[in-house]
């Protein structure tokens, strides 16, 4: 995987910014539907004595009647961007809806037995007191499975009207998965495990490509997410050139906020709903895969690397916010870390737990399915990103202004 650069630069009408980005990246968006057929939690849903071929047009089918339809509903921009990403990169829309609503799909957990999550993802944001510079920061570790790798893409946003925006995205969405607005508000998405169902909205990438278009501030931004109609569950760090912070936990049909508990100036969260309201639509704490999901995963449970990455993350960062699930007990050798800046928050998320030895639980993924694939650090005053392709232990960050 090559070094962070800015891939595309998209501007215009919807149609023409999907257009842009489709014929700038046709080869990738071609090579990540073929690699479609290599995942193993597709492959296992096809039925052995049914040709490749005939199984994709079957799915490229079935995803356009479940996303486009409520694309075009809730999201008319969305619909056109998403039709000029196929036009642009010469494919059929319903092969852009299925590489769209893979984002969901994959990462449901209504029938943990079924589809498992294909990510681990660790986020934090300082401000204040526990920012070194004063200087609020969100920094990301995307944990993902290698594969897509190639297919990460920065893409400059400059759509007629609304907010330029710098995104962290995959070549063939819409959507972004993490970004950065002209007036500072950032946003860093991890995915989680609901098992509420409603109607099919938007994917969550995609209210939060709507969302940096639009708002400059946490207080819109937390207004906007929590009123859209959203396919998929997730837990959203924002913060904004003022040095407010949130994370937003989002499920198929619930949503809940949080702030930085009184006196701290930090908030952090890796995969697991921390608000009681959002706990009663999360999969079981007791869910383990079975032998449906991707044979790395099957008789492991589902909540297990969340809640230890999570609990080392309070550790490190001496926060008093507990998460009481793993049954964790604090490590009395942990000196916890006072203010931080970029090249602090990049060395605790480069943690590789209090053995020295990374794993699918360590802050640092290493794991015979998942790994640390990106860090991202945003600063939304100075209007920075900083950016590695790599697991958080070897990151070489490259620096972007917007």
């Amino acid at each position: 995987m090559g070094e962070p650069r800015v891939d595309v630069v998209c501007e215009g009408g919807p149609r023409e910014m999907g257009a842009a980005q489709g014929a700038a990246l046709r080869e990738r968006i071609q090579k990540a539907r073929d690699s479609l057929r290599e995942l193993d939690a597709v492959r296992k849903h096809r039925p052995w004595w049914m040709p490749w071929a005939v199984f994709l047009a079957l799915a490229e089918r079935k995803a356009e009647g479940m996303l486009g339809q409520p694309v075009a509903r809730h999201s008319p921009e969305m619909a056109q961007r998403l039709a000029g990403i196929a036009e642009g990169a010469g494919l059929p829309t319903a092969a852009l809806c299925l590489l769209n609503a893979a984002e969901t799909l994959l990462s449901s957990v209504r029938d943990v037995t079924a589809v498992p999550p294909v990510i681990a993802c660790s986020a934090i944001a300082v401000r204040g007191s526990r920012s070194a510079t004063g200087e609020p920061i969100i920094a990301h570790n995307f944990d993902y499975l290698p594969i897509v790798q190639p297919f990460y893409i920065l893409r400059e946003s400059r759509p007629s009207g609304s907010l330029r925006s710098l995104d962290f995205t995959v070549a063939p969405l819409c959507g972004a998965m993490d970004g950065m607005n002209e007036r500072g508000l950032c946003l860093a998405l991890n995915y989680a495990f609901p098992v509420d169902s409603g109607p099919p909205g938007l994917p969550n990438s995609m209210v939060i490509a709507e969302t940096l278009g639009r708002c400059g501030t946490v207080a819109e931004a937390v207004d906007w997410i929590v009123s859209r109609p959203r396919w998929g569950g997730g837990l959203v760090m924002l913060a904004d050139a003022d040095g407010d912070l949130a994370a937003v936990e989002l499920s198929n049909t619930r949503s809940a906020v949080r702030r930085p508990a009184e006196g701290e100036d930090v908030l952090f969260h890796a995969n697991q709903f921390a608000i009681p309201s959002m706990r009663g639509v999360e999969a079981p704490r007791d869910a383990v895969f079975t032998d449906k999901a991707p044979d790395p995963l099957v008789g492991r449970r589902l909540h297990e690397s969340s809640e230890k990455r999570t609990a080392r993350l309070a550790e490190l960062l001496g926060s008093h916010l507990h998460f009481a699930h793993g049954g964790h007990v604090p490590n009395e050798d942990v000196t916890p870390a006072g203010r931080l800046g970029p090249d602090d928050l990049a060395r605790l998320l480069a943690d590789h737990g209090p053995t020295g030895m990374p794993d699918a639980t360590t802050p640092c993924v290493h794991s015979d399915y998942w790994h640390t694939t990106a860090c991202l650090q945003w600063l939304p005053r100075s209007r920075r990103l900083r950016a590695s392709y790599s697991t958080a232990c070897a990151a070489a960050f490259r620096e972007f202004t917007l």
